[in-house]
């Protein structure tokens, strides 16, 4: 676990400390630009910033990223939200066929006609 936090370059900094210095640092509106979240760009506050961040863990991760990048810091690998998790290996067995025709998909028998 100690391995872990040492890791994180995130470690002991608060969401509202990073989005706070992001703010002063680029402003609202160049944040709004750097990073595409409508709470940057329309009536930006702080806490309405940090309601919305921390009930979107996909935003919550860009704007996090975008503080180790503006600082120049290695941004950690970590699961995306916008992409599907990768098939389990019965997943990716299964496959879909495409029926034939003139035959019934559900008994495999041909239609009568």
């Amino acid at each position: 676990m100690s391995d872990q936090r040492h890791n994180d370059p995130l470690h002991g900094l608060s969401l509202k400390a990073i989005l706070t210095d992001l703010v002063e640092r680029y402003g609202w509106e160049e944040l709004a630009q750097s990073i595409k979240i409508n709470c940057f760009a329309t009536n930006p506050s702080i806490k309405s910033s940090l309601t919305f961040l921390r009930k979107t863990p996909w935003a919550r991760e860009k704007v996090e990223n975008f503080y180790l990048w503006s600082y120049g810091k290695k941004i950690p690998e970590r699961p995306r939200y916008d992409e599907p998790p990768p098939k389990t290996a019965k997943q990716s067995e299964r496959s879909y066929e495409k029926p034939k025709e003139g035959v019934n998909p559900w008994t495999g028998k041909p239609y009568e006609n």
